[in-house]
């Protein structure tokens, strides 16, 4: 599933072509797809005639204003990919949403897996509004993240999977981040130590950053709007490299499942706490 370095690096990318052309037509074959309206047909007359004024992201939608004050917002999910297209072109079969524009081109929503979401709404918040705070945000601190913490006694990889905990970390980058911060993903929120807080906030931060550097980690499905693959995945410490050895210490990555997903770690720089006898 794209996370927030893949999203961010698609919005980086739909700006130049998008940012002031005007939404023509919308034509769709898979109804599911369009999650604010029952009947695609409304869907499109809302949307008409619409600009694009702005492209961000939240999390792992990204947001496009419109000039009609509604809010076009796109989730990827597992398999999807944005790109901008000649109407001419051939479509991919796997194709599903066609946001036609008003210079011949057209904005074309793929979804292999068809477990992506479009949403075309007046309040985003309707949508976005059970996010956490945003991990690169100014306003993101070791100290915002310690409140967060504070009374949780969640596994820390399920938690840092948790958007209502920190918008945008998902899979990948939890995995990096625990591990750049020395923390087993079996470790429970309330036993960090105010260190490690702080270790996970800048372990957080950097791989993040890094993620966005690379233009993201094509290892399933993703590759940027223009079909090229980023290159995360030739940086990863530990995701997906069960039984290699580990960068800083040569001891084989273990690999376990939590909550269904995978989960990559060094068992030697990221140790489990082991009471002792008399505990």
């Amino acid at each position: 599933m794209p996370e927030l370095p893949e999203v961010e690096t698609t919005v980086r990318a739909l700006r130049e072509p998008l940012i002031g052309r005007r939404i023509t037509a919308v034509s769709n074959d898979w109804p599911r797809q369009i999650a604010s309206h029952e009947d695609v047909a409304a869907f499109d007359w809302q949307i008409r005639g619409q600009q694009i004024d702005a492209i961000n992201r939240r999390a792992k939608y990204l947001v496009f204003s419109l000039s009609g004050d509604d809010t076009l917002i796109i989730h990827l999910k597992m398999s999807g990919h944005l790109a901008v297209e000649d109407a001419a072109a051939p479509r991919h079969k796997h194709v599903h949403t066609v946001f036609s524009l008003d210079n011949g081109r057209e904005l074309r929503f793929r979804d292999m897996r068809k477990f992506g979401r479009v949403y075309l709404v007046q309040e985003p918040e309707t949508v976005l509004g059970g996010l956490g705070p945003e991990p690169l945000d100014e306003a993101f601190s070791p100290d915002v993240l310690r409140e967060r913490l504070n009374g949780r006694s969640r596994a820390m990889k399920p938690l840092l999977l948790d958007q209502s905990f920190i918008a945008g970390v998902g899979n990948i980058y939890a995995d990096e981040a625990l591990f750049y911060s020395s923390i087993h993903p079996r470790r429970t929120a309330d036993s960090l130590t105010q260190n490690e807080i702080v270790a996970l906030y800048a372990a957080i931060q950097k791989v993040l950053t890094m993620g966005i550097e690379r233009e993201g980690a094509s290892i399933d499905l993703y590759t940027k709007p223009d079909g090229t693959r980023g290159d995360m995945q030739n940086a990863v410490a530990v995701f997906r490299r069960t039984g290699m050895p580990c960068y800083q210490c040569q001891t084989p990555i273990n690999r376990i499942v939590m909550n269904s997903r995978s989960t990559h770690f060094c068992p030697q720089c990221q140790p489990y706490p082991v009471k002792s006898e008399s505990q």
